[in-house]
């Protein structure tokens, strides 16, 4: 190890620990009088999320949690989730974020697998959770969430319901400091085969993504999109990768936080416009629900900006926004690194070009944010250059980065494997640094020897005005190896065919942006694509599905 110098600390000096209680500290500090906001029914400020945080920690407490113990959320998005996040890493348990969107079979294995000891169940899964209660091997006692009257429900060892038990909390809690490195947050992430694998950060990770985060949302003037005066309102559930840390952010910085609830289009739109709401984050098909819902007909939603991640952001989509009023700007990450890696950037060179460069770069992966270390490597490990053609798996290397998945060292050591954490991502870096993500290795589609980008094929698909969502795959061919199978889903009133398509991807190929072999030669018109639990294309099922129809010859198949 190389030999600086490092002097002792004085007698007495302090060693800070980086801790989620800190970032709790400034959000009074500078707006006592901002609110919370949850849905049409409850608002309160600053202060009193404080001291509601504090009586939470109260009730864990005398429920018997203890420091390392797991606790288990069960609940939409809500001022519930906001004081949990907080309050069970702040007495040094653990918050297991729960996905509730998965199988009855996922959700109790990633309970099992985690060592829940208390769960915080909302009533609208109380059914969910009887159904697997006898077979949780960990969980202690039950703790009830609720916007109804209903106070009390059937669940086993129920210590009780969520506001009765603050309302006679002490409000006052003295938080401990402990080491940095505590785990302070754990859930599921799914993969295409086996079991979900449990990711895990610690409190020094989650503060310094909070600081970056913070430093990219609120300090990059091209892609500004949260200060003070925002009014932050999530769009994606709180169970995946924490909101995106945003809330630890807003909170912070003392920003107006609106909290919908269960996702209700129509509610979505009713906050937004009553609340002011100014800042957002979601996938893309959840701003398509939101766009073709009832109450955004008609509506300028100007001045709304929304990070787009999870999954591509498509030409059409931004176009289908702007024309809304709403900023969009792309972002990328995953659920192994918490998630923040980059977001897109324009700098005063594309400034002073064409609107449309600038907006090929906002629907990019972006820039690294500070802090992040980005390489492309080819299957054998090596490093490949940085030169925006060479097209290699993404590494990275972050402060932030889950160090491995829980209780599963050698998927662990698979994922850290040379020291960086492997994506599963083929992509290019350019001179910058920038990051233009190409497709997922395993979706990548192998045509006569060539690679075909399903990600490139959605965007340029998703331009033809008839086409309101697109999916593309690979299918097995005897003569190609692969050929990509573009699954649609029409707008109202109009229809779409193979020809159609080819003949609008027909400008590309004499532009160079694709070769001809990349046009699809089938397609399957239906009304739902199917979606995984965080909304993101699920391409395993759609490979799945498109098998099932050739078997069968059926389904709405159309070919050149």
């Amino acid at each position: 190890m190389m030999q600086t110098r490092v002097i002792p600390p004085a007698e007495g000096a302090y060693q800070y620990p980086l801790l989620i209680k800190r970032l709790l500290l400034s959000g009074s500090r500078y707006e006592k009088t901002r609110e919370i906001v949850y849905r049409d029914q409850l608002r309160y400020t600053y202060p009193t999320l404080s001291e509601r945080i504090a009586r939470l920690a109260n009730v864990l407490t005398a429920a018997g949690v203890k420091a390392g113990d797991t606790v288990a959320v069960m609940d939409w998005d809500s001022h519930r989730y906001l004081e949990a996040m907080f309050a069970i890493p702040m007495i040094g348990a653990v918050v297991h974020t729960v996905n509730v969107r998965l199988s009855p079979e996922q959700i109790l294995f990633t309970m099992n697998h985690a060592d829940d000891k208390l769960v915080l169940v909302n009533s609208d899964f109380v059914g969910l959770y009887q159904a697997i209660a006898p077979h949780l091997t960990t969980v202690e006692k039950t703790l009830l969430l609720t916007d109804g009257p209903q106070k009390t429900a059937e669940l086993p060892n129920l210590v009780g319901e969520y506001e009765q038990l603050l309302a006679a909390a002490s409000p006052t809690y003295d938080f401990p400091d402990f080491d940095e490195n505590s785990v302070a947050t754990t859930f599921y992430t799914t993969g295409t085969t086996g079991n979900p694998k449990g990711v895990y950060f610690t409190h020094r990770q989650l503060v310094l993504h909070t600081l970056s985060l913070a430093t990219v949302t609120g300090s990059v003037d091209s892609t500004r999109f949260m200060g003070t005066n925002d009014v932050y309102m999530p769009i994606t559930p709180m169970f995946h990768v924490h909101a995106w840390g945003v809330p630890y952010v807003a909170t912070m910085l003392g920003i107006k936080q609106v909290y919908p609830g269960r996702y209700e289009p129509d509610m979505l739109v009713q906050l937004w416009k009553t609340e002011k709401v100014s800042f957002s984050h979601c996938v893309p098909t959840i701003l398509q629900m939101l766009l073709n819902c009832k109450n955004s007909q008609g509506v300028d939603f100007k001045g709304w900006k929304i990070i787009i991640g999870g999954s591509s952001l498509n030409r059409a989509l931004y176009e289908a926004a702007k024309g809304h009023g709403i900023q969009l700007t792309a972002a990328y990450g995953m659920s192994e690194t918490c998630p923040l890696i980059s977001a897109a950037h324009i700098n005063e060179e594309l400034l002073a070009g064409l609107e449309d460069d600038r907006t090929t770069y906002r629907i990019k992966a972006g820039v690294p944010v500070p802090l992040v270390e980005p390489a492309i490597i080819d299957a054998d490990g090596n490093f490949l250059p940085a030169d925006g053609e060479t097209q290699g798996e993404l590494v990275l290397r972050a402060p932030w980065l889950t160090m491995g998945y829980y209780r599963e060292p050698e998927k662990g050591a698979e994922l850290w494997k040379g020291g960086w954490l492997h994506t599963g991502d083929v992509a290019t870096l350019d001179g910058n640094g920038a990051i233009d993500i190409r497709d997922r290795i395993k979706d990548v589609i192998k045509t006569g020897g060539e690679w075909v980008s399903s990600l490139e094929l959605e965007d340029l698909i998703s331009r033809h005005p008839a086409v309101r969502e697109v999916a593309v795959v690979g299918i097995p061919d005897p003569q190609w190896g692969e050929r990509p199978f573009a699954l649609l889903v029409a707008r109202d009133g109009q229809g779409v065919d193979a020809r159609g398509i080819k003949d609008h991807l027909q400008p590309f190929v004499e532009l160079g942006h694709i070769n001809k072999w990349a046009i699809p030669s089938q397609i399957a018109v239906v009304g739902e694509i199917p979606k995984t639990s965080v909304g993101k294309l699920d391409k395993k099922k759609i490979r799945l599905d498109i098998a099932q129809w050739q078997a069968e010859n059926s389904g709405v198949l159309s070919s050149l």
